[in-house]
């Protein structure tokens, strides 16, 4: 049986309860006034949000008056120190506002893999924030799972071979699949491509044709800079071939040597990660996804640490816009090949 949920107060003009009293992950604000200008209430009540946000790991804001971008970005703007561009990219967006862009544009019958935003970069977003312009007709909900759960899900054997190796990242570009490099590094010059993964610790080889290879190596756990919590923070199965749709992987494998996949990830020496490993970090991913159904106007922040998001196929017309903020630099003597 369900425990009663339990509502209180936040400063008065606004209510907070957990969406599931079973699932703490997920918090969610109301206004508890008429008329409450979330922008405002949330410039006053910074310290309140970010304490909601780390102890849960997400904050749904519902029913306030947000109705377009520029109202959204101001609301990402009132609870950040920093907000980003979307630099090495890794999915289709298009930008709808100033550092404000769509959700990744996947054919809605597409699925996405929870995983962490930009895990794989040295400097990545701490706060992600999505905004609900217009929900599907049907499905396309943003299942969340809590990292710090996903962890303890994952066999010491497992874990303890990713602390020793970590991680690899394999990328290709220019060969009709995917993103461009110039697309994901935002720019057509070579220099420009190459001074970036110099300093991002990314291994990189130009070959024939205008085409690029790149590697990165990154730890596949890390340390909550505010809560001091250990998190799985990666994108080990969201990259790895296995994890493809069934169809769109024996494209890719029919189509392309190994070497030369759009994306693929290893362990950290180059090494195969077993499939029986791979299965279980999916399993470990899935076994704690939550998800509630978007209304029209919703925002849900998400500490990109604490939490991964992921995306359900959907039916009919669907607008999500999203906004990073809070840029974090891991410690680059953990990183490079």
């Amino acid at each position: 049986m369900k425990r009663r949920a339990m509502t209180v107060s936040l400063e008065n003009q606004a209510q907070g309860r957990c969406l599931d009293p079973d699932n703490p992950l997920v918090y969610v604000i109301e206004p508890g006034l008429k008329d409450v200008h979330l922008t405002t209430w949330a410039t006053l009540n910074k310290p309140l949000v970010e304490r909601e946000l780390y102890k849960h790991g997400a904050v749904l804001f519902r029913g306030f008056d947000i109705t377009n971008t520029r109202q959204f970005g101001a609301f990402v703007e009132a609870v950040s120190d920093e907000t980003m561009e979307y630099r090495e990219r890794s999915s289709p967006r298009s930008q709808v506002g100033d550092k404000v862009y769509t959700s990744t544009d996947y054919p809605p019958d597409q699925k996405i893999f929870p995983h962490n935003e930009h895990s794989y970069s040295l400097t990545f977003p701490l706060k992600l924030f999505f905004y609900c312009d217009l929900p599907a007709q049907q499905g396309g909900d943003t299942p969340l799972a809590d990292t710090r759960k996903v962890l303890d899900s994952i066999s010491p054997e497992i874990k303890d071979r990713f602390a020793r190796k970590k991680w690899m990242y394999v990328r290709n570009f220019g060969d009709g699949f995917g993103l461009s490099w110039q697309t994901v590094f935002q720019t057509n010059e070579r220099s420009v491509v190459e001074r970036y993964c110099i300093d991002s610790g990314i291994e990189f080889e130009w070959k024939k044709g205008n085409r690029l290879r790149t590697r990165q190596v990154r730890d596949a756990m890390l340390r909550h800079p505010h809560t001091g919590q250990m998190t799985w923070f990666n994108h080990i199965t969201f990259f790895h071939i296995s994890t493809l749709e069934p169809n769109l992987r024996d494209a890719i494998v029919a189509d392309f040597n190994e070497e030369d996949f759009p994306n693929n990830t290893y362990y950290g020496d180059g090494s195969a990660i077993e499939p029986q490993v791979m299965d279980k970090l999916r399993e470990a991913y899935l076994r704690h996804l939550t998800s509630f159904i978007w209304r029209k106007g919703d925002i849900v922040l998400i500490d990109n640490m604490l939490t991964s998001h992921a995306r359900s196929s959907y039916a009919g017309e669907r607008r999500i816009q999203f906004a990073m903020s809070e840029p974090f630099t891991r410690n680059s003597g953990n990183v490079g090949i």
